[in-house]
């Protein structure tokens, strides 16, 4: 298997050997930077009970929210595909925009002009300090791989068969890992 380093856009898979670790057991991150400063992501397939409406109290809109990860999880964070719709976008890659003004997401989706396939909503993110997701990676508590869904990811379906369908495509070792329970001691 070719090893990957990571770069912005691309895609961390957790590792099974970080199973019963809250914050990542069978989490795939989506790299939204990564550079000589540091990391940031997004974890993509852990929903909250939490819909927009619960959260912002100028809509009643019901798009899903997940857990992005462990830091400043009292914020809000978005990712899109629709810059030309928000003002203020950061390019990750391949079609998939960090950010922008939140005044402007909530009027388009309060008048219904954003859908639940063109952004993705998070409490917290992932973060790693310079140097700290490289020891990880050392450590194989990650897989690096591209993201071959492009701007699709943001529509992919997200939960836990995301990250066995991850494990089936890695093969090998992993494939036997995509069958177990998440909880290796109800096994």
């Amino acid at each position: 298997m070719i090893t990957l380093k990571p770069e912005k856009g691309y895609l961390l898979i957790a590792e099974p050997s970080i199973i019963g670790d809250m914050s990542f057991n069978r989490s795939i991150i989506l790299l939204a930077d990564h550079g000589d400063e540091g990391s940031i992501g997004f974890i993509l397939n852990k929903p909250l009970q939490y819909k927009l409406k619960d959260l912002i109290t100028d809509t009643d809109a019901n798009f899903k929210i997940y857990n992005g990860g462990p830091v400043e999880q009292d914020n809000l964070y978005f990712i899109h595909k629709v810059p030309d719709l928000i003002p203020d976008s950061i390019e990750i890659s391949l079609g998939i925009y960090w950010g922008g003004d939140f005044e402007v997401v909530l009027d388009l989706i309060n008048n219904n002009k954003l859908k639940p396939s063109d952004i993705k909503f998070f409490l917290g993110y992932s973060g790693w300090e310079p140097n700290q997701l490289d020891m990880e990676l050392q450590s194989n508590s990650w897989v690096v791989s591209m993201n071959m869904y492009k701007n699709g990811i943001i529509e992919k379906s997200y939960d836990n068969f995301f990250w066995k369908e991850k494990m089936l495509e890695l093969g090998g070792d992993y494939s036997i890992w995509s069958n177990a329970p998440e909880n290796p001691s109800y096994n």
